[in-house]
């Protein structure tokens, strides 16, 4: 089982063209024996602490394996919507775990 945590910074202004990319990656998690765990936009109140830039969103997923994660990544309909995420996205940080 691997745990991933994404930290995503959008383009100003380019918020609903994240959406509309999320609305097609996000439901193709589950067929890779993925699991989406937490999804959470905060807000400016929410921190407590930060040394970094706060990110718009902040994604929790699990997949059985990591030939999982590498085969949802390189699915076919989700690579045809490449250029929304490319256009929306400024950066992201990806975090990779594993359970004990």
């Amino acid at each position: 089982m691997i745990y991933l945590t994404q930290l995503i910074y959008i383009k100003e202004g380019q918020e609903d063209v994240f959406h509309q990319f999320e609305a097609i990656a996000i439901p193709l998690i589950e067929k890779y024996n993925g699991q989406l765990l937490l999804r959470i936009r905060p807000s400016d109140d929410s921190y407590i602490e930060h040394h970094i830039d706060q990110p718009y969103e902040v994604h929790v997923v699990k997949f059985e394996t990591e030939q999982d994660f590498h085969a949802f990544q390189y699915d076919e309909s989700r690579k045809q919507f490449l250029h929304l995420k490319e256009q929306s996205v400024k950066t992201s940080i990806l975090i990779q775990g594993m359970k004990l």
